[in-house]
């Protein structure tokens, strides 16, 4: 006999209370649900029920080695939709949440061409710049940036790295100068984003050190990146931002980009799922079209 199909129909037995009820679901006989159990009992050299007229008991050893035949056929099983999902395209709904901005403009675009190349693929995206749990939000997938908390079955992997710029209108640099050091951003007024009480500091990396951080004098504070940025072309002050944000701005010359010549800041963003012995083909498919694509709309 086959050793896996006896462990498939042990535990069925098991999960059903009896050999009959284990028959109907496996389109089996009852003699034959029997005879997969003893199998097992003679392979083991050990007893793993404890049938009476009226009911059936696991032994101990037979309840450790439930437990053990369920896990094996759960990896058996996925490994069987992995080798499924390299012959097939990816298929049913991926559910993803993102951050508003970064998902709007970057995010999903790579995602809607994925599902316009995959008829069989389904999407709901969410944005929303608030943590989800994904245990409790039924996500399959969380885009995030920045700093990551570490927890416990929860795997996270970078698909971009955000170049954060400092600009400025022209119409503001004309009438408070132009900086051309970081440290001379210090006499200019900033647009800051703040969120959650916390303003963010600003960032400039060193070599071999952590980076600089600078909170300029504000009196404009904000919670939303595009705001940030439409003040900036207003002459509001000096703003720090990703260069996918500005670039059009920059382009245009609402905007003029300070310091171009200091190594940018790159501030990354991951995309996370729950730890699975076998991730879903349109999950992992998803994640390795970001990690490719995503390069080109964040430099």
């Amino acid at each position: 006999m086959d050793r896996l199909t006896s462990m498939a129909v042990f535990v069925k037995a098991v999960d059903l209370g009896s050999f009959a009820a284990a028959a109907d679901a496996l389109d089996l006989s009852g003699p034959m649900v029997g005879k997969h159990v003893r199998f097992l009992e003679t392979r083991l050299g050990a007893q793993l029920l404890t049938r009476t007229t009226r009911r059936q008991s696991l032994t101990e050893f037979g309840r450790a080695f439930y437990e053990r035949c369920r896990l094996v056929l759960a990896e058996a099983d996925a490994a069987e939709a992995l080798a499924a999902d390299q012959r097939s395209d990816p298929r049913g709904k991926l559910r993803v949440t993102m951050p508003v901005h970064f998902g709007r403009r970057c995010v999903a675009p790579v995602l809607l061409e994925l599902v316009r190349q995959h008829p069989s693929l389904e999407l709901d995206l969410s944005f929303n710049d608030r943590f989800v749990d994904l245990a409790e939000g039924d996500y399959d997938l969380a885009i995030r940036t920045g700093d990551l908390e570490d927890k416990a079955g929860i795997v996270a992997r970078r698909v971009a790295r955000q170049r954060m710029v400092v600009c400025a209108a022209p119409s503001y640099l004309e009438t408070h100068g132009t900086p051309h050091r970081v440290a001379e951003f210090a006499g200019h007024e900033g647009l800051v984003y703040r969120r959650s009480g916390r303003i963010r500091p600003w960032l400039f990396p060193r070599d071999d050190a952590a980076p600089d951080e600078f909170v300029p004098v504000n009196r404009v504070r904000l919670d939303d990146l595009d705001a940030i940025a439409d003040a900036a072309v207003s002459g509001l002050g000096l703003a720090w931002l990703p260069s996918w944000l500005v670039r059009d701005r920059i382009e245009a010359g609402t905007l003029v980009q300070l310091v171009p010549e200091r190594p940018a800041f790159l501030y990354d963003a991951y995309a996370l799922w729950i730890q699975t012995p076998h991730l879903p083909f349109r999950v992992r498919l998803a994640i390795d079209t970001l990690a490719a694509r995503l390069a080109d709309l964040t430099r």
